[in-house]
């Protein structure tokens, strides 16, 4: 019952996160922004959404154990992700947006880190399957996680060079 709610809680921040994404994502559209990085963001939601059926199928398959370290790393790591989407604002999306002469943010913690919000992501993407246990999801993805950040850094780091 706990992975249940667990699990459940996970998907409904997932799904939250989008809701905030779409939404800042009219308001970015409505400033004239310009979209880039098209071509990789289905893979992006393809990742996540494999993401969460792996710890499924893999919890129902084999089991896990529950890991209070964990939960605890997970719930710190939410705390950081709020600071950091907070910090960006109406600018924090899971897309790729630029809005013409708009300017990089430095402030909460990209004030200290250039990419914070995809530390965090990284961390949640081993972090979130330890929580019970389901290491194959963990080592699978966070290899998965690091291709995609590649491509996705890259394309952002472009973007903000122009």
């Amino acid at each position: 019952m706990a992975f249940i709610i667990f699990i459940v809680f996970v998907i409904a921040q997932r799904l939250l996160e989008l809701v905030v994404a779409k939404r800042n994502e009219a308001w970015a559209r409505s400033q004239g922004a310009v979209e880039y990085g098209q071509g990789h963001y289905p893979f992006i939601v393809a990742l996540h959404t494999c993401f969460i059926i792996s710890m499924i199928v893999e919890y129902f398959s084999w089991g896990g154990s529950f890991s209070l370290v964990f939960l605890i790393l997970f719930l710190l790591l939410i705390s950081l992700k709020i600071w950091a989407l907070s910090s960006l604002g109406k600018y924090w999306n899971t897309k790729i947006l630029r809005i013409p002469n708009s300017i990089f943010i430095k402030k909460g913690p990209y004030k200290y880190f250039k990419h914070p919000n995809y530390f965090i992501v990284i961390c949640e993407i081993i972090v979130i399957p330890m929580v019970f246990g389901l290491y194959l999801t963990a080592i699978i993805f966070t290899l998965l996680n690091a291709v995609m950040l590649t491509v996705r850094i890259r394309e952002e780091e472009r973007v903000w060079a122009e």
